[in-house]
């Protein structure tokens, strides 16, 4: 469970039962209107609840029987688990009772005799690792019995059977009635199956037992005081039915209508069974996702390896990992040395080498050596646990341009009701036709499909995110894959971002009484504490030359400037220029040096000690390879490209002028960096900001999309609104790309979802169309919208060349 403040919490449930927008929008003010809650929101096409809640106020429980109570239901999750040490009924009684109050467990069942306990959950609010630590808690042991249960799954797949099996009964039932009118009307023979009374059996049971799910859904529907999709199909089905039996009994030949409302129940099942086959597939991603999980880790117990679940493995544990295995969970290695693919994370399809101290993520691929790492990130803390739970979130969000949608969606069934009893009294009582007036009103009720415009959205932005994340761009909602398309102008972060933030020392240039050697070992110590890039390289130049280095007596960092520390005794003093100019320090004498570094794209650190000029350390950061290609690319789509950085002007331009850019925003201290982003925005551009630093995170947050390079810190990656999980910049004309392209296919989406009406329901109270093929075109409206979200599964980004 996500928990957002001191007093606020936030839930997301599983949805089942909804069968167009209008039942999300009711279950959504349903929960809205319930005490303790601040938000709710329900995505159809994700057929998810996200709630934001005050705890003290209402609880989960609150929310499942809300739901329950207004005629839907919710998913929850199922593990058994395999106890161990019960010696009586006493013990699973008490067993039981522990895991019932658990936050998050719906029902818990132990039983004695077989030493399990099945246990119903939401797995937002409590793990099976929680579970088991609860059955610990109370004097006992539990394992996992099973690899878990995917209940949504499970019920979709349900659902698409029982679909299945509704609509072929059905389509059976009404041949004989579609054969018998087609005979008819557009032959003229009279054959058996125009038996009234043998109409009336077959039409019965479609309606009624077939049909039975609109009525429920209406029942449930009306009784909430709202109105959706079924109380349309019920509506005009049943008109048709019961006219149609008044027909019969009174002995009026030629004004049976069982076909029409048998085949508008067999069209719209046809049309709800290929439309939960295509659903299941904008979900794609997250089953990729979660399918690339390892089942089991190697750990070493009391000396000796030992295979147990992935679920077992507990923080600090030593993880064994061998050639060709996948690596279980996200830790640190202590020996060994390999090759991992982290392509499943990153995109990038080249293995990266690891050796001891560097970290390895959970599902990735060991491909070469063996290694020992401790787990230092389990359960759902691992990245790829969080990378699921944000596609995840991002797939239930609402875009911005959903609102139009949903507004209509709010107010669409009553309005047709309305049109259809219009439609009625201008045919009964201006015209005088009774059986045309019902027969329009009919095909007006079916024709109206809300069901397309609350899929027209949500669809494609589960398809678009989970593009997003195959391709290693994390998204964090659809507002901000809908923003992204409107990006003007983007602002990227010097160091780490363009160029690869791995910078070596180049040059060590003496002045006045100090030796290059003195000059390497004052500059290290000073900058040993640092965790700047620049005083890294520093570092790791001095260890190379096996340059002593002891602790500085005292150390002081001072941003944007540089860093301060006591060293032998001595001021030691190594940073840019303003920090010369603060400290009273003259520099011309070393000007012509310090330009002719710059020009060469080098960063040079100048060093002062006791006051005085020691001598000058350059080091030079080299642009990632792919940084030009991305920039071109950018500037080819009519994006403004900004670099920004904390260097001065000519070491900025010469890193610029590599990658092409022509807008430089130098010598800019971190804690401006936001400031120069709010400057863009006041232009009037929609502009993203890249970065991957702490002080990066402002910048991030201020901008009106934040991108945040995944390989940097968490810090950046927590502000940003995209995060690419590899440090390729080709990754953000990619998140761009994908943008335009999602916007264009919800556009599209909502052309036809509107069109449909607004062509259809007129023609419908015209009487130009028959209710049946009315109820295939309701049908086939939802699938069609779905079937082109999916067309966003062909995305493919375009690779650097």
């Amino acid at each position: 469970m996500e928990v957002v403040d001191k007093e606020a919490a936030k839930v997301s449930l599983k949805l089942k039962g909804m069968t167009c927008a209008s039942c999300a929008s009711r279950i959504e003010k349903a929960l809205k209107k319930m005490p303790g809650v601040s938000d709710a929101n329900v995505n159809f096409a994700a057929e998810k609840a996200t709630i934001t809640y005050n705890p003290q106020d209402v609880g989960v429980d609150d929310f499942v029987k809300k739901i329950r109570d207004v005629g839907y239901d919710v998913i929850e999750d199922r593990t058994t688990l395999k106890l161990k040490g019960m010696t009586c009924a006493s013990c699973a009684m008490r067993i039981q009772k522990a895991l019932s109050k658990t936050p998050g467990v719906r029902n818990a069942n132990v039983n004695f005799a077989t030493e399990t306990a099945v246990i119903d959950y939401n797995a937002e609010q409590v793990s099976v690792n929680d579970l088991i630590k609860v059955v610990r808690k109370v004097g006992y042991d539990a394992i996992e019995k099973t690899e878990g249960v995917d209940i949504d799954k499970q019920e979709k797949d349900r659902e698409i059977r029982h679909l299945r099996v509704l609509f072929i009964i059905s389509a059976i039932l009404s041949i004989p009635l579609v054969l018998n009118m087609i005979l008819e009307s557009g032959f003229g023979i009279m054959t058996f199956l125009g038996n009234p009374y043998l109409e009336l059996v077959i039409a019965t049971p479609i309606q009624f037992i077939i049909g039975y799910r609109f009525y429920r859904g209406a029942y449930h529907a009306l009784l909430g005081g709202s109105a959706n999709m079924d109380v349309l199909i019920a509506m005009g089905t049943t008109i048709a039915y019961f006219y149609s039996v008044y027909n019969v009994f009174a002995g009026v030949r030629g004004q049976l209508y069982f076909e029409a409302a048998a085949v508008i129940i067999t069209l719209i099942l046809l049309g709800k069974y290929l439309e939960a086959v295509a659903k299941g597939r904008t979900s794609e991603a997250i089953k990729k996702l979660m399918g690339l999980q390892a089942k089991t880790a190697r750990v070493i117990k009391d000396g000796k390896e030992v295979d147990i679940p992935v679920e077992e493995v507990q923080v600090g544990d030593i993880v064994v990992v061998r050639p060709g295995e996948k690596i279980p969970v996200d830790g640190k290695i202590i020996e060994g040395y390999s090759a991992v693919d982290e392509s499943m994370l990153t995109g990038e399809s080249i293995p990266v080498e690891k050796r001891v101290g560097d970290e390895v993520i959970g599902a990735t691929i060991n491909k070469t050596g063996s290694f020992k790492f401790e787990a230092t990130k389990v359960g759902k803390d691992t990245a790829l646990a969080q990378i699921i739970k944000l596609v995840e979130d991002a797939q239930g969000s609402k875009a911005p341009i959903q609102r139009l949608a949903d507004q209509i969606s709010g107010i669409f069934v009553p309005v047709v009701i309305g049109i259809a009893a219009i439609t009625f009294l201008v045919w009964y009582l201006g015209f005088g036709n009774l059986s045309m007036g019902i027969i329009s009103a009919i095909a007006v009720l079916v024709i109206a499909c809300p069901c397309a415009l609350g899929l027209a959205t949500p669809t494609s932005i589960m398809v678009g995110t989970g593009k997003g994340a195959e391709n290693g761009i994390l998204i964090k909602g659809g507002e901000h894959l809908e923003r992204a398309h409107r990006i003007n102008a983007i602002v990227l972060d010097k160091t780490g971002t363009i160029t690869k933030g791995k910078p070596e020392v180049t040059d060590v240039i003496k002045v006045n009484d100090y030796n290059e050697s003195d000059i390497l070992r004052f500059a290290a110590i000073a900058e040993k504490n640092s965790e700047h890039p620049l005083g890294e390289a520093i570092v790791n130049k001095a260890k190379s030359d096996n340059i002593s280095l002891d602790d500085p007596q005292d150390f002081k960092a001072i941003p944007g400037h540089g860093v301060y520390a006591r060293i032998d005794g001595k001021d030691v003093y190594i940073g840019n220029r303003r920090l010369m100019q603060k400290e009273g320090i003259a520099i011309d004498s070393i000007e012509e040096k310090l330009d002719k570094l710059e020009e060469e794209g080098k960063t040079a650190m100048i060093m002062a000690v006791d006051g005085k000029l020691a001598g000058i350390v350059a080091v030079a950061d080299t642009v990632k390879e792919n940084s030009k290609q991305a920039i071109d690319q950018l500037k080819k789509m009519g994006i403004e490209v900004w670099m920004i950085t904390g260097d001065n002007r000519r070491t900025a331009s010469a890193i610029a002028k590599q990658v092409g850019i022509e807008h430089v925003l130098a010598e800019v201290l971190p804690e401006n960096k936001a400031e120069e982003v709010e400057k863009l925005k006041k232009q009037g551009k929609i502009t993203a900001m890249v970065g991957d630093g702490i002080n990066d995170a402002p910048a991030l947050a201020a901008s009106d999309v934040g991108i945040a390079i995944g390989t940097g810190t968490d810090v950046a990656i927590e502000a940003a609104d995209i995060t690419l999980m590899s440090g390729d910049l080709m990754g953000i004309p990619t998140a761009i790309r994908l943008s335009r392209a999602t916007m264009r296919n919800i556009k599209q989406n909502l052309f036809w979802a509107f069109i449909y009406n607004i062509i259809g329901i007129p023609i419908s109270a015209l009487g130009f169309l028959n209710p049946a093929i009315a109820g295939a075109a309701m049908a086939f409206s939802s699938v069609s919208v779905v079937t082109n979200a999916l067309r966003l599964k062909r995305f493919k980004p375009k690779m650097a060349r």
